[in-house]
């Protein structure tokens, strides 16, 4: 017991370290992870042997995300996405295998030994690339979903795979393995995999007909499916009736779990396996607290999975094999790089999405410890290969972080003009130019248009512009930072300006361009947050809206209600309330310094507190002239017969 919770400290107390330094200097929290990983391993030998059987443990993480991603992607969406996951994802496999297969076949490798080398690096790394996406807000770009969509084919590519590579035995590796024992020499991820179990012996299918495990696969996923969809509701429904919030999260990770295990006895992936329960599970009205309750665990297990791929780095092997190493990492990773490459090429993802494919995915996975595991035990990689083979796929996930690195600082400003296709040429002008035509731009389009205003769109999203054109909204694609696309758009005789794009930078740079050519132009913006509305108001804005200004002002004036004031009162209350808010934003904007905390910017605080007393003030002259509202005999809601107990 003392020795698990050593390790465990060790583990917990590199992670809280490493990750936040490495957040803090721009590095991700992948990268934070494996350097922690590294230093507790190879560096310093805090842990050692039990590294394998930790990943295996902590592999369930990826498996959780899946679940997670499922949850987020309702049935109607993953078959919308069919196409790139058939198309992108099966010939990126394909491709891959064949030009890594034939390349090994080149440097006179068996061509059994090059297909299976071929098949492990075809793989990414599941867990890396959708943890960084989602960390950086680039899930939902057209590169996010094009990655994911070959992620979640590659995990269902591991599946024939892994029934494939026993037909590629070769006898006399078995011979030599068996004289060597090197079956227990492999570090790096030998149990690690979310089929390893299955190839170890939990596969209840190993053993029957062709005819019957298709039988029994079909039957397993229909059970996933229709449990899902049939089951899990009335279940959920009287957890939750109980109140107690542990027995809800119990059940949440049983149904992972459950999943995951259902699908390694019949020899599936169990990531898939969860990520069709959360495809299932995503119109469910259980669906945001399933997520809440399962991501904690899913990213506490991610971390440690990280962590013990760089604990488990054998540098004995990598300082004595550094050049083979080293070259068969860049080669691999830019062989996957060009394939990725032709491919985005091909089904159109352009500009910085492009870039996003190409070096998101240009290393190998996690998959690759299972199948490396596989073939070992199969006879068909020797066993010196395969600790080569292991440490290009630990060290090209390393590189992993800084090529996204390289991908946020480098690529993508330089790209963000290019997206997907050329600019539209813009045909229409309007009264009205809306930069960004996202869920905020859209309301205030539709608005603007039922009133009889014509408006001139730009967008970056050419899948949105599509969409929109079909219902006959006139949306063109530019980027509305561009000061030629502005122009084009009618600059010099719109009346309004609306900002709503996402990069604050570029909304920053937009906004001060069309100020300076046009000083009566009224420009009114969306902000992030109160430090971006002070960078707004300085660049010359004259209206601004935070994201969640207008719905939390709402949310208050429901408090209000629901607390017995009168709907004309507690309209009355916020609307003193955004006034002086309003008037007191305008004074900090003209006092805000981005390079200095707020709380130590002393002409900030001394006005923020002025404001916060004028605010109470107004607030409180508001509340003594309230009138009595009884005559229209208005009760807050669900309190009606203790108001008038109270006004007997």
């Amino acid at each position: 017991m003392d020795s698990v919770l050593l390790q465990a400290f060790i583990y917990l107390l590199a992670a809280v370290i490493a990750v936040p330094l490495a957040r803090q200097l721009g590095l991700g929290s992948v990268l934070g992870y494996l350097i922690a990983g590294v230093v507790i391993g190879p560096v310093t030998g805090l842990v050692g042997s039990e590294t394998s059987d930790v990943q295996h443990f902590a592999e369930f993480g990826v498996v959780m995300m899946l679940f997670i991603v499922g949850l987020e992607l309702e049935p109607r969406s993953l078959w919308a996405m069919r196409h790139r996951l058939l198309g992108l994802g099966g010939l990126q496999v394909l491709l891959t295998v064949g030009v890594i297969a034939g390349s090994g076949v080149l440097l006179g490798l068996d061509w059994r030994t090059a297909l299976a080398v071929g098949m492990v690096f075809s793989l990414s790394s599941t867990a890396i690339v959708l943890q960084t996406l989602n960390e950086k807000g680039l899930m939902k770009t057209q590169g996010g979903q094009s990655s994911f969509s070959v992620l979640l084919f590659q995990d269902i590519a591991v599946i024939p795979m892994l029934a494939l590579i026993p037909l590629l035995t070769i006898p006399e590796l078995g011979a030599i393995a068996m004289g060597s024992g090197a079956h227990g020499t492999v570090d790096v991820g030998t149990a690690a995999g979310h089929g390893a179990d299955s190839a170890a012996g939990m596969d209840l299918t190993a053993a029957l007909a062709g005819w019957q495990v298709t039988v029994i696969t079909v039957g397993a996923v229909a059970l996933v499916v229709i449990g899902g969809y049939y089951l899990s509701r009335p279940v959920f429904r009287f957890i939750a009736q109980t109140g107690l919030r542990e027995m809800f999260t119990a059940a949440a990770l049983l149904l992972v779990i459950g999943t995951a295990l259902l699908m390694t006895l019949v020899g599936l992936s169990p990531a898939l396996g969860t990520f069709l329960a959360g495809v299932v599970l995503a119109t469910s009205e259980y669906r945001h607290e399933l997520e809440s309750d399962i991501e904690p665990f899913k990213g506490l297990l991610l971390g440690l999975f990280f962590i013990t791929v760089g604990a488990g780095v054998d540098f004995a092997v990598l300082w004595n094999e550094l050049g083979i190493v080293a070259a068969l990492t860049v080669g691999v990773m830019l062989i996957k790089a060009l394939v990725l490459l032709a491919l985005a090429i091909v089904f159109g993802v352009r500009g910085s999405d492009r870039w996003l494919l190409v070096l998101g995915l240009a290393q190998a996975g996690e998959f690759g410890f299972v199948l490396i595991s596989f073939c070992l035990q199969s006879s068909v990689l020797s066993p010196e290969l395969s600790r080569i083979l292991l440490l290009v796929v630990a060290m090209s996930m390393m590189l992993t972080p800084a090529l996204f690195i390289f991908f946020e600082k480098v690529v993508q400003p330089r790209l963000l003009d290019a997206q997907s296709r050329d600019n539209d040429e813009i045909t229409e002008k309007g009264s009205v130019i809306i930069a960004g035509h996202g869920r905020f731009g859209q309301i205030i389009n539709r608005l603007l248009m039922s009133n009889g205003y014509k408006t001139v769109v730009l967008d970056l999203h050419a899948e949105m512009i599509e969409s929109m054109r079909a219902f006959e909204i006139m949306t063109f694609y530019g980027d509305a930072s561009r000061p030629d696309m502005l122009h084009a758009a009618g600059l010099h005789e719109a009346q309004l300006l609306v900002v709503a794009i996402d990069n604050q930078e570029q909304a920053l740079a937009l906004i001060a361009h069309a100020r300076r050519e046009r000083p009566d132009l009224h420009i009114i913006a969306r902000a992030y947050d109160r430090r971006h509305v002070f960078r707004l108001f300085q660049s010359g804005a004259d209206d601004i809206v935070r994201e969640t200004a207008d719905s939390a002002l709402r949310a208050g004036r429901y408090a209000l209600e629901a607390l017995g004031m009168h709907p004309a009162d507690s309209e009355k209350a916020a609307t003193v309330y955004v006034t002086e808010e309003l008037k007191g934003i305008r004074r900090l904007a003209e006092v805000y310094k981005p390079d200095i905390p707020p709380s130590q910017n002393a002409e900030y605080v001394r006005i923020a507190l002025e404001i916060k007393a004028s605010l109470d003030a107004a607030m409180s002259g508001n509340s003594r002239r309230r009138q009595d509202h009884s005559e229209h005999d208005w009760h807050p809601p669900g309190n009606t017969v203790v108001a008038q107990d109270d006004g007997k």
